[in-house]
């Protein structure tokens, strides 16, 4: 089955182990201390976000080290980026009424 990456993100522990290996590679062991889930349901969505090839593993003798694939987080934010700018638009608009709104009370 082809998992689908915005399906895999959508998840708050797998967002959370994303934001986990940002900072530094971590084997699947280390990763479980931060929930309170199963070593098992924690290694449930390892393989679904590798599925996704968000995180790609690394060997280092008998240890597995999962880390970020930032092209994959690239393709993510690009894909993103006009809707972070229509967003970003919207604001600025909503920011001129309150503005004029402002000035208009006597």
């Amino acid at each position: 089955m082809r998992r689908d990456v915005f399906q895999a993100i959508a998840d708050p522990t797998r967002r959370a182990i994303l934001s986990l290996i940002a900072l530094q590679a971590m084997t699947p062991n280390a990763l479980a201390e931060h929930f309170d889930s199963s070593r098992q349901a924690v290694s449930k969505h390892i393989q679904i976000l590798s599925e996704c090839k968000l995180i790609k593993q690394k060997q280092d003798g008998r240890e597995i080290h999962y880390q970020l694939n930032l092209k994959k987080m690239k393709e993510i934010a690009d894909w993103l980026e006009p809707f972070r700018k229509m967003w970003e638009d919207r604001f600025n608009q909503l920011d001129t009424v309150l503005e004029q709104l402002k000035t208009q009370k006597p």
